[in-house]
């Protein structure tokens, strides 16, 4: 007999974060089609038309939430906002993230504010509200943060983006340790190499797609369905007894290295 109940996450309440394109969609819909009623974030509401329009179509409960991860009170407020419209929340996924190649030579103060204020300021006060909703409301949780390959290797040119999701990594394990007792996990997920809007640039090139296959032991990219299990687990009641770690989606990659 099949029992996939552990991985069933009806009745849950899920926030999203950067979810109008890419990794951020492609997971909300896979908790949707899991069971959980989701919010999704983007700076600009009418860029989640889509996303609500797809789970929607699909039977499954969508709201949409403005937000700007680097503003501090509108990431409490945008919190606030998903619990109030989904009755409660008991996940976040941050998935809300920016990225710019650029010579470590050539960071200026705006860029590195931009990445790490997005990336990691953002991710800890989204996290830190959404705690907050789940301990006041005596419900347990779970929280997803998206790391990086960068959390654990060097990438040139990548120093502002490798520092913010080296820290995620960290911030991950940190609130793991200090909100167990309070029932909510913190795991992260750490895709490879996945051609989405925020890193197509890279893929442009023939060239260098050769050579990242060539150190990728499944020789081929990420598909983001490949991101849906794991996230799906980690929300869910399988995962339960899983807490500060990082789980790469990266075809091998780090394994091999």
């Amino acid at each position: 007999m099949r029992n996939v109940s552990l991985f069933d996450l009806a009745g849950k309440k899920a926030l999203v974060t950067g979810a109008s394109r890419g990794i951020g969609r492609s997971i909300a819909e896979a908790l949707s089609a899991a069971g959980a009623d989701v919010a999704v974030t983007a700076r600009g509401l009418d860029s989640l038309d889509e996303t609500v329009a797809v789970i929607r179509a699909a039977g499954g409960v969508a709201h949409a939430v403005a937000l700007d991860v680097t503003d501090v009170g509108g990431c409490r407020a945008a919190v606030s906002e998903a619990a109030r419209l989904l009755g409660g929340l008991d996940i976040l996924v941050n998935n809300a993230g920016v990225e710019e190649v650029c010579s470590s030579l050539e960071v200026d103060e705006a860029l590195w504010d931009r990445i790490v204020d997005t990336n990691l300021k953002g991710a800890f006060f989204c996290a830190q509200a959404a705690a907050r909703q789940m301990r006041d409301a005596g419900r347990p949780g779970a929280i997803i943060n998206l790391c990086s390959l960068t959390s654990e290797v060097g990438i040139p040119t990548a120093v502002p983006y490798g520092s913010s999701k080296s820290g995620l990594l960290g911030m991950t394990r940190a609130l793991a340790a200090e909100w167990a007792q309070l029932g909510i996990r913190v795991n992260a997920i750490a895709p490879g190499y996945f051609r989405t809007a925020m890193t197509d640039a890279f893929y442009a090139s023939e060239a260098w797609q050769e050579s990242m296959l060539a150190k990728i032991p499944q020789r081929r990219f990420g598909d983001l369905r490949d991101l849906h299990g794991v996230a799906v687990f980690l929300a869910s009641d399988a995962a339960a007894y899983i807490t500060g770690q990082s789980i790469p989606v990266d075809g091998g990659f780090l394994a091999s290295i």
